[in-house]
C-alpha cells in the first residue's frame, strides 16, 4: 500500500514561540478602563467593516486594511474617547478585520463555505493585543499603555523575548498572554519510537501497549450543564438574573475546556519525553465531527491533542508524524493481510489468513508506528543524513 504522509514535524530552527497566560487582578477603575476599551475597539471594527460592505455594493470598490489604518490620525481627532486607547491596539483591531476578510476570499476560492465577517455584538469583542511595543511586565505587575499598572500574578516565570501582549476578557475575569521567542531546548534521546491510535473507548492506545483512558469530561459535567442550560431558558432576555444564568453556564462550558486542556498537555508531554518519535493518524477531525459520534469526537479532542503533540515536539527536538489513516484497524500487523474480516466487534483482531489474534486498537497502533518508519528514514535520505542503501538497524 501506498504511504501517504501529510505531515513530519522535525526541528531545524533553534527557536519558536510560545504563550503565557496570566491573572490579571484590576482595579474596579482599571476594569472599567479595559471595558471601555474593548467597546471602542469594537465599534471601530464594526465601522471599519460597514465601511468595507458600503464601498463594495455601491462603487464596486476593494477597501484594505492599509487603506482604513492612514484615517486612524482622522478618526482620533473627530472622537477625542479613541485617543486613549493606544495606536498599535486600534492597528491591531483594522488587521483582525482584514485578515477576516483574507479567510473569506481564500475559503471562496476554495469552494468552501465562505461564512462573510460579522459585525460584533456587544459581548462577542473581548481582547485586544498590543502586537509590537505599549507594554512591560514586573515581577508583581504588567503595564500596559494607556491603561497604567495592572497587578498580575505571575505563577511562573516568562522565557525568552516578548513579542506581543493580549488582554482577554473570560467570563468576567480578565488575562494576559504574552507571545515569547524562545530557545528550543532539546531533550536527551530515547532511542524508542511509539504509534498512537486514538478512540473514543479509550482516549489513546499506544504501540507499547499502553492503554490511556477517555476521561469524558464534557459527559461528566452534562448533569450540571442541563440544569443550568434550563435555568438560563426560563430566565427573561435582557434581565440580570439572564445575565447571571448565562455567566454560570459559560463557566461550566469553561471549567470542561480547561481540563480537557491539561488532560491533553500531560498526555503529550508524557508521549514527547518518552519517544523520540510519535506517530499518529491523519485524522479529518472536523470531517468526523459531524457524524453520529460529534458530541464524543468533540468531547476527546483530538485535534487539539495532535496540535499540541506538534507544539511540544518542536520545544523538544522531537519527530512527530501523522500518516494515513485507512486500513490500519483491518491490517494484521504480523503477515499484513488486510480485509474487513479481520476485525471482530470494537475490540477484537483475529487475523483469518495468519491467525494472529491481539486488542484491535493495539494492533492499529503498531500498523501506525510501521507506516512511519519508512517516512522517517526517506526523509534523512534527501536530507543526507543516511546514506539510500542502509536500513535503520545497520
Amino acid at each position: 500500500m501506498a504511504i501517504t504522509l501529510r505531515e513530519v514535524t522535525q526541528i531545524q530552527t533553534t527557536t519558536h514561540l510560545k504563550t503565557f497566560r496570566y491573572r490579571l487582578r484590576p482595579t474596579k477603575a482599571q476594569e472599567a478602563t479595559l471595558t471601555e476599551q474593548l467597546r471602542l475597539c469594537r465599534g471601530l471594527y464594526n465601522a471599519a467593516l460597514q465601511e468595507r460592505r458600503d464601498a463594495y455594493k455601491k462603487a464596486g470598490k476593494t477597501v484594505t486594511g492599509y487603506d482604513q489604518m492612514k484615517y486612524l490620525t482622522e478618526i482620533k481627532a473627530a472622537l477625542p474617547e479613541y485617543a486613549g486607547v493606544y495606536s498599535q491596539v486600534l492597528q491591531d483591531v483594522l488587521k483582525r478585520l482584514d485578515k477576516a476578510f483574507k479567510a473569506f476570499f481564500r475559503r471562496v476560492k476554495a469552494g468552501q463555505a465562505p461564512g462573510y465577517p460579522r459585525f460584533k455584538g456587544a459581548g462577542w469583542y473581548d481582547s485586544i493585543c498590543y502586537p509590537q511595543s505599549g507594554f512591560s511586565v514586573s515581577d508583581k505587575t504588567a503595564y500596559f499603555s494607556k491603561i497604567g499598572n495592572i497587578r498580575i500574578r505571575l505563577h511562573r516565570p516568562l522565557e525568552g523575548k516578548l513579542k506581543t501582549a493580549t488582554i482577554r476578557r473570560d467570563c468576567g475575569e480578565w488575562y494576559v498572554s504574552y507571545v515569547c521567542e524562545v530557545e528550543s531546548q532539546p531533550l536527551p534521546e530515547t532511542g524508542s519510537s511509539v504509534g498512537v491510535d486514538v478512540g473514543t473507548t479509550y482516549f489513546c492506545i499506544t504501540s507499547d501497549g499502553e492503554f490511556v483512558e477517555n476521561p469524558r469530561h464534557f459527559q461528566t459535567a452534562m448533569k450540571k450543564l442541563r440544569v443550568a442550560q434550563r435555568t438560563l431558558s426560563r430566565r427573561k432576555r435582557g434581565s440580570n438574573r439572564r445575565k447571571k444564568a448565562k455567566a454560570a453556564v459559560a463557566k461550566l462550558h469553561r471549567k470542561v475546556a480547561r481540563q480537557r486542556l491539561d488532560f491533553h498537555h500531560k498526555t503529550a508531554t508524557k508521549l514527547i519525553r518518552e519517544n523520540d518519535l510519535v506517530a499518529h493518524e491523519d485524522l479529518n477531525v472536523s470531517g468526523m465531527g459531524k457524524g453520529n459520534l460529534a458530541r464524543s469526537i468533540h468531547d476527546v479532542g483530538w485535534g487539539q491533542f495532535f496540535s499540541l503533540l506538534s507544539l511540544k515536539a518542536a520545544s523538544a527536538g522531537r519527530t512527530v508524524i501523522a500518516v494515513d489513516p485507512r486500513y490500519t484497524s483491518q491490517t494484521c500487523h504480523e503477515c499484513g493481510h488486510a480485509c474487513r474480516e479481520n476485525r471482530i466487534g470494537q475490540a477484537k483482531f483475529r487475523c483469518v489468513n495468519c491467525g494472529h489474534t491481539a486488542n484491535a486498537d493495539h494492533n492499529a497502533a503498531k500498523n501506525i508506528l510501521a507506516r512511519a518508519l519508512p517516512s522517517v528514514q526517506n526523509v534523512e535520505v534527501m536530507r543526507g543524513l543516511r546514506s539510500p542503501g542502509l536500513q535503520s538497524g545497520e
